[in-house]
């Protein structure tokens, strides 16, 4: 089943588990021979699985919903405010001395192979600002006078004062984060780099832009030749001989980004982490270039854990993936501009609908299952819109005719745009899919047979536009491209310095080293605080009840 996320890897549960049992086989052995029994010390273990953060059950606050909770310790926690202690974390060095390693975001000792197998307490300021091993970037000869970033540059995680948003923010970046560029000195020598990346999950418009940088900037900046592709996700690591492994290098990626999809077939399903690091290690391979959403960058934390139990030194580096923009702690994920671009252009063929018929109401259901950024983000470039109906706002269909009946008195006609995942308490299901996850009813149609039925003796009707597929399949825009570009490359710089467990993701438009847990533990929504939520409610004129006016007020 798929346990990770609806939109990521597939891991059965003996392989989810896999991590969790194999620090129990001391207790199972104790428990055997103090008489507990097998059927006990099953359920002991089963107990213990279920408690793993592949079965964890959603939390849910303003802003986010954690699908595995318990990779973010109790005081990082968002809408959690800090002590006041923990605030001023940072000293003037950039050290965050009052934090303990594993809740500082810029403590990164154990996701560095010079120093993974370390107690992470001994390197009581992390990073260093000389590295172990000095190995000069190939870059510094190839280009005299280039900069290149201090190993302990860091980039704030907050930089607000007197925050008006403070009770909601998260505290998990309050030790900082460490800046993702090239180092004078880097750890892995690029003649013996064997490179390897994979793509998993749905697909996203920039997946080709980004196969396309990191094999680049491999090949001309640190003049690796050693580079493949993986295909079909993650089961192409688990089972190499079963899916073709391509040879990447720059003739072979010079066009890929002037169109969609993925070269190397972005799949689902597949992921065992101990297959997959007796894979790479009978492959030659030690960096690894991991694009997918949360469920993949938790996938690639498992794996990461995995090949420190094995000591097996690979650099494991994710490039956080999502059209719905819902990957939490960074700005914004690739191809969100241009899946809002394409959105933007159906909602105006909508508004030519409406516009063109006496009481016409457009209906445009956009992508956007536990988030409404793209929704929101579209109705504000397009400009066309009246209701916006996102996953974060509860409404009713009372408040949604009555808002009809207004717009239509006024304008005589009306665009609506509707996340996937919204209304889910008018269309509830009650069911559950294999992998345990909630069935969700399709509110577009929904919407569009009730408004039907309201506006017909009106004389009105409803135009219903779903492009489904269309806004993600699509080639990436110039912009996108551009940040697409700058990912791959960090991704790459990243993984010679020696981090391994850690994505790449731009914190106010800077491009930080994060580890990858932080990017697994959940999901980004829309705050019904954030200047963008209320910017598209004033932009599409919407009432106090469907604005989530109720509860801010709670």
């Amino acid at each position: 089943g798929e346990l990770l996320s609806d939109r990521g890897p597939s891991i059965a549960p003996s392989h989810a588990a896999s991590h969790t049992m194999g620090a129990d086989t001391k207790e199972l052995a104790a428990a055997l021979i103090t008489g507990l029994g097998l059927g006990a010390a099953a359920a002991y273990l089963v107990a213990k699985m279920l408690a793993s953060p592949a079965f964890e059950n959603d939390v849910r606050g303003e802003g986010y919903m954690l699908r595995r909770p318990s990779l973010l310790s109790q005081k990082n926690l968002l809408g959690e405010p800090a002590e006041p202690s923990l605030r001023k974390s940072s000293d003037n060095d950039g050290t965050s001395a009052e934090l303990p390693p594993s809740d500082d975001s810029s403590h990164l000792s154990e996701h560095h192979l010079g120093a993974w197998l370390d107690d992470p307490a001994s390197h009581p300021c992390w990073p260093q600002k000389h590295s172990a091993k000095k190995v000069l970037n190939p870059m510094a000869r190839a280009r005299p006078g280039m900069n290149f970033l201090n190993t302990d540059e860091k980039v704030l995680g907050s930089i607000l004062l007197n925050d008006s948003k403070a009770s909601i923010r998260s505290n998990a970046l309050r030790g900082n984060c460490i800046r993702a560029n090239a180092t004078e000195y880097i750890f892995w020598e690029p003649a013996k780099v064997k490179a390897v990346m994979v793509t998993c999950g749905g697909l996203c418009p920039g997946l080709n832009s980004i196969i396309k940088g990191v094999t680049n900037c491999l090949w001309h900046d640190y003049n690796v030749r050693k580079i493949y592709g993986a295909t079909g996700g993650y089961n192409g690591l688990s089972a190499p001989d079963k899916y073709q492994m391509l040879e990447l290098n720059p003739e072979v990626v010079r066009e890929i980004h002037m169109k969609g999809g993925s070269i190397l077939k972005a799949g689902r399903g597949g992921f065992d982490a101990p297959k997959i690091c007796k894979s790479l290690q009978q492959l030659g391979i030690n960096l690894l270039f991991v694009i997918g959403g949360d469920g993949t960058q938790f996938a690639g934390h498992l794996l990461y854990e995995e090949a420190r139990r094995q000591r097996l030194p690979i650099s494991i580096v994710g490039v956080p993936k999502s059209i719905d923009n819902d990957v939490l702690f960074v700005d914004r994920t690739f191809g969100f501009d241009s899946a809002v671009e394409s959105a933007a252009e159906v909602i105006r063929n909508g508004w030519v609908e409406a516009s063109s018929c006496e009481k016409g109401v457009g209906i445009v259901k956009l992508m956007g299952r536990d988030a409404g950024f793209v929704a929101a983000h579209a109705a504000l470039a397009s400009n066309l819109v009246d209701l916006c109906l996102v996953p974060e706002v509860k409404v009713t269909m009372e408040d949604v005719c009555e808002h009809v009946d207004d717009v239509l008195k006024r304008k005589k006609y009306m665009v609506i745009v509707v996340a996937e995942g919204a209304g889910q308490d008018l269309v509830a299901t009650g069911e559950k899919d294999a992998t345990g996850h909630t069935v969700y009813g399709d509110i577009g149609v929904y919407l569009r047979d009730t408004l039907n039925k309201h506006l017909k003796p009106q004389g009105g009707r409803t135009f219903y536009i779903d492009p489904s597929y269309i806004i993600r399949s699509v080639p990436v825009t110039p912009n996108d491209h551009i940040y697409c570009s700058r990912l791959a490359n960090n991704a790459v710089h990243t993984a010679m310095r020696g981090y391994t467990g850690v994505c790449v993701g731009a914190i106010h438009n800077v491009i930080c080293i994060l580890k990858s847990k932080l990017i697994a533990s959940g999901k980004k929504q829309i705050k019904v605080k954030s200047t963008t939520w209320q910017s598209c409610v004033q932009n599409c004129h919407m009432p106090h009840s469907l604005s989530g006016g109720a509860q801010l007020a709670r």
